[in-house]
């Protein structure tokens, strides 16, 4: 299984960046999907997240400016940021809960994407 994340790059404050990912492997169902993101001396924080249902749930410091969204035919998770500013400036990870042919629920991580934003 391999989540792959794309769509990180160097924009100024006030521009937009879309990540991707896309979940590809054995699996059998795609439960959560989420984005997380990590600044330099800083923990790993969520961003935002989003139920296989549809449900989405954002950190206050996103809410209102990220959107998460999926194609569930595609096993893909977006997360559209317009109006970014320099503390947006992380790696982003995706993350997805994947469910096995036999049960279990797994949880998987991209490669992370840098994003930075300059002022």
């Amino acid at each position: 299984v391999q989540l792959q994340a794309s769509g990180g790059g160097l924009v100024q404050a006030g521009g937009s960046l879309r990540l991707s990912c896309a979940a590809s492997g054995t699996f059998f169902t795609v439960n959560d999907m989420g984005w997380y993101r990590q600044a330099p001396g800083k923990q790993r924080e969520l961003v935002a997240a989003i139920t296989s249902g549809g449900s989405t749930n954002y950190a206050d410091s996103v809410k209102g400016r990220f959107t998460i969204s999926r194609d569930n035919a595609k096993n893909t998770v977006y997360l559209q940021m317009p109006g970014l500013k320099p503390e947006d400036t992380a790696v982003y990870y995706c993350n997805a809960v994947l469910g096995g042919y036999y049960g279990g629920a797994y949880d998987y991580w991209g490669q992370g994407t840098l994003v930075t934003v300059s002022s």
